[in-house]
């Protein structure tokens, strides 16, 4: 990571101030890196030996640091990582244009590896996330989204770098087809337990911990996987709040939908579903070869769904 992190700060140098000033601010963030770590991980569990992980890590956390300055505006957010957006502190144009310049700056280097498979995987990545915001943006106020359309987001959104991250580096350390598939599909499940615990830590979690304000997914009118087990399970009346809260990003009503999710058990729902898809990240990844890399995957697994922020 410290050699990811050196390329990181080369690579995102600009003659321009302003870009140089939102990139510094958005790395020094810090964060968990679980998907550049993912790119080392598996590319070490492949057998990889070489320096092209460490461009491609970078490569994975640009295209995510792009989405994050880019969803921050389209969210109207004002903290993550317990620190003020960059949309907050320098505005949406500023914050947009250098989301712009970060996800062009990861193609400049990703064409720079020379492999036209690695240049597929990203580039249909980067085109599924942006559905994926799209498709999420369609969701939003409305109280009719069923669990699948909400479940092809994640696999969007969230996921689908996950599993690119994962396939990259299968890809790199050259195995054999069916270990770059199953790696893909490690990060795939694992990209869909962590957003899952995202949803639940978006209720039951401390702003402290999580990095961001607590109901952010309701004042925003977002149906994540709780409220709409609520909506299929709950009483006519916790219905209609959460149909009501989610139609105006109604965040006044937080603590009786905390109290409603937690009743009907829509948050341990979750925690469940997340479990399962920890598991078969988990499973997906049997087929490689002992060692450090594959322990430290599946440790991962397990962090996914046990941890608070």
């Amino acid at each position: 990571m410290d050699a990811v992190n050196t390329v990181i700060r080369r690579e995102l140098h600009s003659e321009v101030p302003l870009v140089n000033q939102i990139a510094e601010y958005i790395i020094s963030a810090g964060g968990k890196r679980i998907r550049p770590v993912l790119v080392l991980l598996t590319a070490n569990a492949c057998g990889y030996r070489g320096t092209h992980h460490h461009l491609l890590a970078a490569v994975v956390e640009f295209i995510h640091t792009a989405t994050l300055l880019h969803d921050d505006v389209v969210d109207e957010s004002s903290l993550r990582r317990g620190r003020q957006t960059a949309n907050a502190l320098f505005g949406n144009a500023a914050s947009v244009l250098v989301g712009d310049f970060v996800y062009s700056r990861a193609f400049q280097m990703m064409v720079s590896v020379g492999d036209m498979r690695v240049m597929e995987i990203l580039a249909d990545a980067t085109n599924v996330i942006a559905e994926g915001e799209v498709l999420q943006l369609l969701n939003m106020h409305d109280p009719d989204v069923t669990e699948e359309r909400y479940l092809q987001v994640i696999r969007s959104k969230t996921a689908k770098l996950f599993e690119a991250a994962s396939e990259l580096g299968a890809l790199i350390g050259e195995a054999p087809d069916d270990h770059v598939a199953a790696c893909a599909e490690y990060g795939r499940s694992l990209g869909t337990a962590f957003q899952l615990v995202d949803d639940v830590l978006d209720y039951s979690g401390v702003a402290a911990d999580i990095g961001k304000n607590v109901g952010d997914d309701l004042r925003e009118g977002k149906p994540t996987l709780p409220l709409i087990y609520l909506m299929r399970n709950g009483s006519e009346q916790q219905r209609q709040l959460v149909r009501t809260c989610i139609e105006n990003g109604d965040e006044t009503h937080f603590n009786d939908i905390l109290k409603a999710i937690t009743e009907c058990g829509a948050l341990d729902y979750t925690k469940r579903q997340a479990e399962l898809a920890a598991q078969r990240a988990s499973n997906a990844i049997a087929v490689l070869k002992d060692s450090q890399f594959k322990e430290s995957l599946l440790k991962l697994s397990t962090f996914a769904v046990d941890r608070n922020h």
